[in-house]
């Protein structure tokens, strides 16, 4: 498998392609990748639900293309399906909004518009079908900025390549100074990472968190110890060299910081993806919300990812223990998990999301915003964990 198709999903430039029903779409992604990825028909509403496809385009790199169902769609249930159109722009990096040029820029086109340039999302209008319609009446369409549209055919591939080289100008440059855990360490440095394999681990391969960390530390030039939370105790016996830094597996937490000796730092997977995305100082407030739930008060716990649940599972099972435990109070809980993310956030009183390893920056700062605007504090596991043991500052005492 090759670096770009191994790549992460969070790590990937997301491109969301929108528009009508029958405006070519589909026919959009096929002629992008050079692959027959999506069902191309002349039957309005043939793409009825949001699919996703982690590929390479060129020149851009590792990517995921999103392919939505047309946003003019009809009835409750085709209401539903631009519901969850809609949502697709929370995770998009780059919007191809694809017009059929037979037809023309219609005013539906330009309510979809309004809605991707209210996220600020770097856009194309890309108008297909382009070898149906004449120059002159090319000339006659008008359009909000053209310096965003691209005229192309997806039948006979013109403008195709000229595309492709447009989107590649649009996402942000990757900031190559934002590291996981490698602005810490110093080359020859050693980190031990504690990773509990139990019932609710994946069998046979790390977490994607875990995986990422790990690559993270090689590329510092220093040495990652992997051990399970009960080996921890004979590491640090073992070992010639003091640990410059303990990464731990939330769950176990609160073992970690009484295992390990004072003198050395500790954290968390989730808390560093939350200071690698951007969103620690709000995750950290959102912690100390826990003390502030009251009797009646319900909780959201979200997942980025979709796995199978099992009694251990710290999401539906652990957390809400350990929340209830800490508070002393009659809580209810919701669970999410994936790409759903409720849009009535004012009857929580306190969301706790995961990592979010699987959610790429975008998406998972909308969620942020989302929350904040209804007034809703939110944190993560990790942060959680870590402020319910008492090992919150100690856990933040890295980054300092």
């Amino acid at each position: 498998m090759s670096g770009m198709n191994s790549t992460p999903s969070g790590e990937r430039v997301h491109i969301g392609i929108f528009g009508r029903r029958n405006a070519g779409k589909s026919s959009i992604i096929n002629a992008l990748t050079g692959q027959s990825l999506a069902i191309v028909s002349d039957v309005r509403g043939t793409t009825t639900d949001p699919v996703q496809k982690a590929m390479e385009l060129l020149p851009l790199g590792p990517v995921v293309m999103i392919d939505t169902p047309g946003l003019d769609d009809e009835g409750a249930l085709g209401a539903l399906r631009i519901k969850k159109a809609y949502q697709m722009l929370n995770k998009c990096d780059i919007a191809l909004l694809v017009v059929d040029a037979t037809v023309g820029f219609t005013e539906e086109d330009r309510r979809i518009l309004r809605r991707i340039e209210d996220k600020r999302i770097p856009y194309v209008i890309v108008f297909n079908k382009s070898d149906l319609v004449s120059e002159e009446a090319r000339g006659s369409v008008e359009v909000p900025d053209a310096s965003h549209v691209m005229w192309v055919s997806s039948t006979e591939r013109t403008n195709i390549n000229e595309l492709k080289d447009l989107i590649a100008t649009l996402p942000p440059q990757d900031d190559r100074s934002r590291r996981i855990v490698g602005d810490l360490l110093q080359p020859g440095d050693l980190a031990v990472l504690v990773v509990p394999i139990d019932k609710a681990a994946p069998k046979g391969r790390l977490i994607l968190p875990q995986q990422q960390t790990i690559r993270d530390i090689l590329e510092a030039d220093a040495v990652s110890v992997v051990v399970k939370e009960n080996g921890l105790k004979e590491v640090f016996s073992s070992l010639a060299t003091k640990p410059a830094l303990v990464i731990t597996d939330s769950q176990v937490f609160k073992r970690v910081a009484e295992e390990t000796p004072a003198d050395i730092p500790y954290t968390s997977f989730s808390i560093l993806f939350a200071r690698y995305k951007g969103n620690l100082d709000s995750l950290v407030a959102g912690a100390h919300a826990l003390d502030a739930l009251r009797d009646g008060d319900t909780v959201l716990i979200s997942e980025g990812c979709s796995h199978h649940r099992t009694c251990e599972d710290i999401g539906t099972v652990k957390l809400p223990n350990w929340i209830r435990a800490h508070t002393g109070k009659n809580l209810a809980f919701d669970f999410t998990s994936g790409t759903e993310f409720p849009m009535d956030l004012e009857r929580y009183a306190l969301i706790v999301h995961c990592g979010g390893c699987m959610l790429n920056e975008r998406e998972m700062k909308y969620r942020m915003k989302c929350a904040a605007d209804a007034g809703v504090p939110m944190t993560n596991y990790g942060t959680a964990i870590a402020h319910m043991n008492g090992i919150l500052d100690k856990s933040l005492e890295v980054f300092r």
